[in-house]
């Protein structure tokens, strides 16, 4: 049975989409089935798996509004294990029509029952927001992994961040965890870098990872060719970051 992991940030420009993406392409190419469910209105998950979104007819949209097509919603990718089930532009406006569904909070959760059973790992892209469709990722989800940019701020929405999971793992979800805080766009020669990763460590002592992601080049550029890092440049910082960092998820299960 798959276990489902959500990708979660309340910021934008932090990596989320980027670890989410490159997370579930290793995995499929080092032999594990992983279906990458991309619930943020932007697509840039679908994107950057070479999926077009004007072209996509079924979509994370009829798995939140319970469309009977929901089932045909995955769509196997051209890089090895890896599905996704890709945005669509109907995702802007799905918490308003979602407002008077009963049971609006376990939508996902729902729709992604009958797909647990034909995956290793599920992995959501949630958008850069605390709303009705991240915390329908969070009620279906087994874990959460956040990635965490080693900056000022970073600290204030962490802390924010984890009372919501709290919250949901209280009123919603009772088995839900903290997967990992992972540091994305890291550059360790500042003090600031430092001194954030020192701070987060105090208060999530056996959850930072210990493999970050570094500031790369190659891993803006590959979403514009629609491809992983790990196919765009396997021989990057960038994918070889995101190689270490999958071992590691890998070795913690």
């Amino acid at each position: 049975m798959a276990k489902i992991m959500a990708v979660v940030t309340q910021k934008g420009g932090v990596g989320k989409t980027t670890t989410a993406v490159n997370i579930a392409s290793v995995m499929g190419e080092m032999g594990k089935k992983v279906l990458l469910v991309d619930v943020d209105p932007q697509g840039n998950a679908t994107s950057g798996v070479g999926i077009d979104k004007r072209k996509v007819k079924i979509s994370a949209y009829d798995l939140l509004c319970g469309s009977e097509n929901a089932a045909q919603a995955a769509v196997q990718t051209a890089f090895a294990g890896l599905s996704v089930v890709p945005s669509s532009m109907a995702l802007a406006g799905v918490e308003i029509e979602m407002v008077e569904i009963p049971h609006r909070e376990s939508r996902l959760k729902a729709a992604l029952a009958p797909y647990r059973e034909q995956y290793d790992f599920i992995i959501i892209d949630c958008p850069p927001a605390l709303g009705l469709v991240t915390l329908n990722a969070l009620v279906a989800a087994d874990t959460v992994l956040l990635p965490v940019q080693p900056e000022f701020y970073a600290l204030e929405g962490l802390s924010q961040l984890i009372a919501t999971v709290r919250q949901v793992k209280r009123m919603y979800n009772p088995t839900l965890e903290l997967e990992g805080v992972l540091f994305t766009m890291y550059d360790g020669r500042t003090n600031l870098t430092q001194q954030v990763v020192a701070e987060v460590k105090k208060f999530f002592p056996r959850k930072v990872y210990a493999n970050v992601i570094p500031r790369s080049v190659r891993l803006a550029e590959a979403p514009g060719y629609g491809r992983p890092i790990n196919y765009y440049d396997k021989s990057s910082k960038g994918a070889k970051a995101y190689r270490a960092l999958v071992e590691e998820i890998l070795e913690r299960q």
